[in-house]
């Protein structure tokens, strides 16, 4: 992965935190930190950052597939994270970037095998609506093959991204090593 990107994936992760502790008076994260690669898992990343002094640790990955309907409306890309942030005492988040902002008051949902979860959405962020699911959420995402997130926009463009779960679990136990 190329700077570039790495920045660009680093900018928006860093803004998925801000948005999700929800705290409006926190500095906006400095664009000149960046994440540094821990080791790449299948495909899954898992990156380690220090914005603000403060260590955050993340496992990444691009979706394998992507479609809107209708067909072809343009749209950032799309990540799903799963972040530790020790100083927050926050502990595998499950997040997603879907590409643009999304229709409030619509939930998204995200599939593992039989498994649903509601997703809450903020701008073009959505995350784990029940908290009390997310240790779930993780367990059943180490063990299944795909992860898909289905949302819809502002615009009411709806969208399917599908992850690969294959080298998670590594990528996890690799943020769990380096973000303790």
């Amino acid at each position: 992965m190329n700077t570039k990107v790495l920045f660009r994936i680093t900018l928006a992760f860093l803004a998925a935190c801000s948005i999700a502790t929800s705290a409006s008076a926190q500095k906006k994260p400095d664009p000149t930190e960046q994440a540094v690669l821990l080791g790449q898992f299948g495909d899954w990343g898992a990156y380690k950052a220090t914005p603000g002094g403060k260590k955050v640790c993340f496992a990444l990955s691009k979706p394998t597939s992507a479609t809107t309907e209708p067909a072809g409306r343009p749209r950032d890309a799309s990540y799903a994270f799963v972040s530790t942030r020790p100083a927050e005492k926050v502990k595998n988040e499950v997040s997603v970037i879907v590409g643009y902002p999304q229709k409030g008051g619509h939930d998204a949902s995200a599939v593992i095998g039989s498994a649903t979860y509601v997703l809450y959405t903020q701008n073009d962020g959505a995350w784990v609506k029940n908290a009390a699911e997310e240790a779930q959420m993780v367990a059943a995402m180490r063990k299944g093959a795909q992860l898909v997130v289905k949302s819809e926009s502002a615009r009411g463009t709806k969208s399917t991204d599908t992850f690969s779960l294959k080298g998670l679990g590594d990528a996890l136990d690799k943020v769990a090593e380096e973000c303790k």
